[in-house]
């Protein structure tokens, strides 16, 4: 069935292959801080549309499949249609703006990616089935809420290490917002999120 989630997917994908093919392009839609400041707010947005390559683009655009046609159909009316693709844009700009404000006169930085957006789909997805189970790279069985903890703790682990080209805030700020959202959007998710956490079932 086509929903909102497979046409984020398809304009991702679509934007994504026009930037490999067009440097100009890549460049005018990666969040880069200078730019930033000096007026072009939309790559507050555009860098959730562009990947530095196919393996970063399967791997975001697979686990926005699964969870967010999960996450459309389960959390309706307020994250089904198109409250979903405002849910996964916000989460796309929130996740950003700390490395944003830690980076604002930093010419060497910049960031791309859906990540933010797709954390955000995932620990909303997590707080309806806390024990479901979530296949790490498509292959290792785990529980969604022990991969969340150990997703958190491995994003500040290496946030603080440093030496790499991923920006592990993002992912956790685009986290926190999908908890936090949610909860406001769906109240009664919290009281669920609790009883389902304190009586697992395998």
């Amino acid at each position: 069935m086509f929903n909102h989630t497979t046409l984020i997917i398809i304009v991702t994908v679509i934007v994504s292959l026009l930037a490999w093919q067009n440097k100009a392009l890549f460049n005018r839609l990666i969040f880069y801080p200078p730019a930033v400041s000096d007026g072009q707010w939309y790559r507050f947005v555009s860098h959730g549309f562009i990947h530095a390559d196919s393996m970063h683009l399967l791997f975001n655009m697979f686990t926005l499949y699964f969870f967010g046609r999960a996450i459309e159909g389960l959390y309706q009316p307020f994250l089904g249609g198109y409250g979903f693709i405002a849910f996964y844009l916000l989460a796309i700009i929130v996740a950003m703006i700390p490395s944003y404000l830690q980076n604002k006169k930093n010419a060497s930085y910049l960031s791309l990616g859906a990540s933010g957006g797709v954390s955000a789909v995932l620990f909303a997805f997590i707080l309806l089935a806390p024990w479901e189970t979530i296949y790490l790279f498509a292959i290792v069985p785990i529980p969604a809420i022990l991969f969340a903890v150990a997703y958190v703790a491995y994003s500040i682990y290496a946030d603080k290490r440093g030496g790499s080209n991923i920006n592990h805030m993002a992912h956790m700020w685009g986290g926190a917002f999908g908890v936090i959202a949610t909860i406001i959007l769906e109240p009664q998710v919290l009281p669920h999120f609790i009883n389902a956490l304190l009586s697992p079932s395998f």
